[in-house]
């Protein structure tokens, strides 16, 4: 399993991600200054960093030239509150593979790591496909495949909720747990959004795939 430092001193945003990496199947590890990032991240025991560039005693720059002066080759992506072009730019040209601006999207994350972590690995063992049942994405081309006979359109967000559903397939998931890797950070807890979409997807993939646990959330189960 891949291991991701979280550089970020928000204790709200940082737990989310905390949270979201290990559900997706990371092992994430948090730092809240710029001194433990670079401490950590020079150890070349990580994959890849999350850096905020407003962290206490040395900035993500800062950590960010640091790191690269050192030859330290961590794909590193940038996230931040300053979404300005000049701070863009000046992330990208001082080393950084990727750059997004708070408030984020998670699922928009997951994807931007699972590109870093396959540009970086030349024989990444992770698929292009996810398969549970009968059921299997594709994470090139963003379809759905349904008993291997025919695909299946879907929207951005039904392809986020089927990834989160596959990449934990025969575990029960939250609602909570779903909308904070979906959705993102900052949802509504009392949202009824996750439901809305589980019957989307039953309706294209299939009922019986997506179990109700009464209390508790869905579990995506294997349909042959």
């Amino acid at each position: 399993m891949s291991k991701i430092l979280i550089a970020e001193d928000e204790t709200r945003i940082a737990a989310f991600l905390n949270k979201g990496l290990r559900a997706a199947g990371y092992v994430p590890t948090v730092v809240g200054s710029g001194r433990e990032a670079y401490d950590q991240a020079s150890k070349g025991q990580h994959d890849l960093l999350i850096l905020d560039l407003g962290l206490p005693d040395q900035d993500g720059f800062t950590v960010l030239r640091r790191l690269r002066a050192a030859k330290a080759t961590v794909p590193v992506i940038i996230l931040t509150a300053r979404n300005s072009v000049t701070d863009t730019v000046a992330g990208l040209e001082g080393g950084a593979d990727d750059y997004m601006a708070k408030p984020f999207r998670f699922e928009e994350l997951l994807a931007r790591i699972r590109l870093r972590l396959r540009s970086d690995a030349e024989n990444s063992s992770e698929s292009n496909e996810l398969t549970h049942g009968g059921l299997s994405l594709d994470l090139r081309t963003r379809r759905a495949r349904v008993s291997g006979t025919h695909d299946v359109e879907l929207s951005a967000r039904e392809f986020g909720l089927a990834e989160a559903f596959l990449r934990n397939a025969e575990q029960v998931l939250s609602r909570e747990q779903l909308l904070s890797m979906v959705w993102g950070y900052d949802f509504d807890p009392g949202s009824n959004v996750v439901d809305v979409y589980v019957r989307y997807l039953r309706n294209k993939l299939g009922a019986d795939r997506f179990v109700t646990v009464r209390g508790m959330g869905y579990r995506l189960i294997a349909v042959r």
